[in-house]
């Protein structure tokens, strides 16, 4: 079902999800606007990733109202209509979840011409450009096996935005990486936040502001146990989760030392 677009392209309204007895999300309001960056703050277990399960219709709530780009994506009844939403949502993972059979540059191909119909070449042609957006040109030919986590999680990056995505997803991007490789997917992060990318960042640490302007730095919202939403001078806060500890971003702490001086 589709209703009437403005600026905002996310716009999650009083979502209430359980997992039988347990509450995972409690009235979750937030909004994105169209080019801007939001990243989710809070701790292991808080419904940072469900948030982002239900925006692309892997879960649908209990009650409340979820819509992206104008589809009301807790009304979709049939999976037709999920798939085809995901067709426009782009969403990177913890774990790369890259095909160790193919070479980068097949990964980043393969679902545009498999799933949107486009040609080979076209894709291909696509698929360097990005390449080279997330500083990885040289790596077309090599094979995940053959990269550094952080290497693999950039190419995961390029083969999100290879579908065209409205708005890309990044769940936990940097969690699983050692310190020494955060700073890479960080920087393309930043680079794509720069350019205009619509995203949500899930994160247990928070990015830091120091220096930063908005242009290069996403709009922070942590989770909170507070029963309704509070604003900070850096951050709104919202109600995720009764076990939830956060009450703004400056409790998270980031492991990634490189963190600071990417974002300010």
């Amino acid at each position: 079902m589709n209703i009437s677009a403005d600026n905002a392209i996310v716009r999650l309204e009083d979502v209430h999800l359980s997992f039988g007895q347990t509450q995972v999300l409690k009235g979750i309001d937030l909004t994105v606007n169209r080019g801007e960056a939001v990243s989710v703050i809070g701790p292991s277990g808080s419904g940072k990733s469900t948030i982002l399960r239900c925006i692309n219709a892997l879960v649908q709530p209990q009650s409340g109202r979820i819509t992206v780009n104008g589809t009301r994506v807790d009304q979709l009844t049939r999976e037709s209509e999920r798939i085809a939403l995901r067709k426009r949502i782009g969403i990177v993972f913890q774990q790369y979840n890259l095909f160790p059979h193919l070479t980068v540059l097949d990964n980043i191909v393969l679902a545009p011409t498999r799933i949107l119909g486009t040609d080979r070449r076209e894709a291909e042609k696509l698929a360097r450009e990005l390449l080279d957006k997330v500083r990885l040109t040289e790596k077309a030919n090599a094979y995940p096996g053959q990269l550094s986590g952080g290497q693999q999680q950039r190419v995961a990056i390029a083969r999100a935005l290879a579908m065209k995505p409205e708005l890309v997803l990044f769940d936990e991007v940097t969690s699983a990486l050692d310190p020494e490789t955060v700073g890479e997917v960080l920087w393309v992060i930043r680079d794509l936040v720069r350019d205009g990318m619509t995203s949500i960042l899930v994160t247990q640490c928070a990015l830091p502001r120091r220096s930063a302007t908005p242009s290069s730095l996403p709009r922070t919202v942590a989770s909170s146990t507070k029963a309704r939403p509070s604003t900070f001078s850096t951050a709104q806060t919202i109600p995720v989760c009764a076990n939830s500890s956060v009450g703004f971003p400056g409790a998270a702490r980031c492991a990634a030392a490189k963190a600071s001086r990417i974002f300010s």
